[in-house]
């Protein structure tokens, strides 16, 4: 099973971009499905966007369709998420988290490893 580290929160602002990555160690890591899901204070952890690495099939949600984009570096093990146009409602905690595919990747109670999250802070 795969273990997950994810990285690349921090503060900007409203407009502004970041790029959040998900490394893996251990496992077949393009067997997995890899999600973002992001947790903002008094939430619901909610679904951001999801890749299917073994045919590179995305998934977004609307609240982020067009503005979020995955890239991955395979020789890494990494999957990348580019975050553009950011609001002050994309405030949270992000975290990523593999499924073996296939796998219902856009419940969280489906994903089977977690990375311990990044915090992403949007200002005004």
């Amino acid at each position: 099973q795969v273990q997950l580290v994810d990285s690349g929160g921090g503060l900007v602002q409203a407009g502004g971009s970041l790029r959040l990555s998900c490394a893996a160690s251990g496992g077949t890591f393009s067997s997995y499905t890899v999600s973002w899901f992001r947790q903002a204070p008094g939430k619901e952890r909610d679904f951001v966007a999801a890749i299917k690495l073994n045919d590179g099939a995305t998934y977004y949600a609307d609240s982020v369709k067009g503005r979020f984009t995955f890239s991955r570096d395979n020789s890494k093990n990494t999957v990348y998420l580019q975050m553009s146009s950011l609001k002050p409602k994309d405030t949270a905690v992000y975290y990523c988290a593999a499924c073996l595919s296939p796998c219902e990747a856009t419940w969280d109670r489906y994903l089977e490893v977690w990375g311990q999250g990044t915090q992403v802070t949007v200002s005004s």
